[in-house]
């Protein structure tokens, strides 16, 4: 049984000349072997965008729907570190 399937890719012309580029250089023995290493980054990726998700921002979500008082409104946010710049500058000045 066979375990590849033939499939055709139409890529830009930098993109295709990069992937030949790796192959001409010995990074790679053919283009497929570049498409594939790509496909699994690609997978890699968003394995872990998918972790991140489950693992941090849904509980943070979950937290935050619990006690939405717990929550800095931004604007606090964005005064304490206007605060902290001022006084760096008036530091350093």
């Amino acid at each position: 049984m066979r375990t590849t399937r033939q499939i055709s890719l139409t890529l830009p012309l930098k993109m295709a000349d990069w992937v030949k580029g790796r192959v001409a250089a010995g990074e790679y023995a053919s283009e497929s072997e570049v498409v594939r290493d790509g496909l699994r980054a690609l997978q890699e990726r968003d394995a872990a965008v998918e972790r991140w998700l489950q693992n941090e921002a849904v509980p943070t979500y979950e937290a935050y729907l619990a006690d939405p008082t717990r929550v800095t409104p931004i604007e606090d946010v964005f005064s304490r570190i206007e605060a902290r710049l001022k006084a760096r500058e008036a530091k350093a000045g």
